[in-house]
């Protein structure tokens, strides 16, 4: 019998696992085996079939983590594929809170959640929060990340909010961004600063689990920021896929 070796491999968001796997060797009947007398007979083999291998491809899990409540929100200036506009922090500094997220197209977190972001957005945007979407994810590994696919998402979910193209990757290390979805909710003083306020998820909900979206974490907090109370530090951090970096770029 011979031994086909196993192999562990790694690829980007997944482990591939190889069980071991033996192979019976073919039996070939020599001519030196065969009788002289009743001549050559017909080799005989015998082949085992390996039983076929399922892959199971998992997303990485990964959560928001490494900013500090307090944090100043960095300047921008990225331009929105749908309509081409260049957007820059200073372009929020009139409102009293603002709301920046970290998303994609591809993403099964955020998939999970669009249509109830895009419904939290129109509710607090009424009442005077600032929003703005970011996808900082590599168009090399990822195109459909890409700014044509983005502006088709931002028109298919008619998103509020404009929806920028983070190319350089340069925003989301500014940040500390490391998923999708990622939420940094600041509030602003009069003439100060935006400060970071709640860096958390969206609520308990999450792709293949029977508890339902209602966007209770940052609901709570975006109220108590337009309402001027303090919001909460016991904060649970938003679960999602990983931001995609270039390869071969500083992460």
């Amino acid at each position: 019998m011979a031994v086909i070796p196993t192999v562990t491999g790694l690829s980007t968001g997944a482990r591939l696992l190889s069980v071991p796997r033996t192979l019976a060797t073919a039996a070939i009947a020599s001519p030196s085996s065969l009788s002289l007398n009743k001549g050559y007979y017909p080799v005989k083999r015998r082949i085992t079939i390996l039983p076929v291998r399922k892959l199971v491809i998992r997303a990485a899990r990964t959560e928001s983590k490494g900013v500090s409540l307090g944090f100043r929100a960095p300047n921008f200036e990225l331009s929105e594929p749908l309509t081409g506009k260049v957007w820059k922090l200073d372009d929020f500094e009139a409102y009293p809170a603002l709301l920046v997220m970290f998303i994609c197209n591809h993403c099964p977190f955020v998939i999970h959640l669009k249509k109830d972001i895009v419904k939290l957005s129109n509710f607090y945007m009424k009442k005077g929060l600032a929003v703005v979407a970011i996808s900082s994810n590599s168009v090399v590994t990822h195109p459909k990340d890409g700014p044509e696919f983005m502006a088709e998402d931002a028109k298919l979910f008619k998103y509020p909010f404009p929806y920028l193209y983070d190319e350089s990757q340069e925003v989301a290390r500014d940040f500390g961004a490391v998923c999708t979805p990622e939420f940094f909710l600041f509030k602003k003083d009069g003439r100060r600063p935006f400060e970071l306020v709640y860096h958390g998820q969206f609520d308990d909900s999450r792709p293949s689990t029977n508890v339902p979206i209602t966007g209770r974490d940052l609901s709570l907090a975006i109220d108590c920021v337009l309402s001027g109370q303090p919001v909460s530090s016991t904060q649970k951090p938003s679960i999602g896929c990983s931001i995609k970096w270039n390869p071969g770029g500083k992460q």
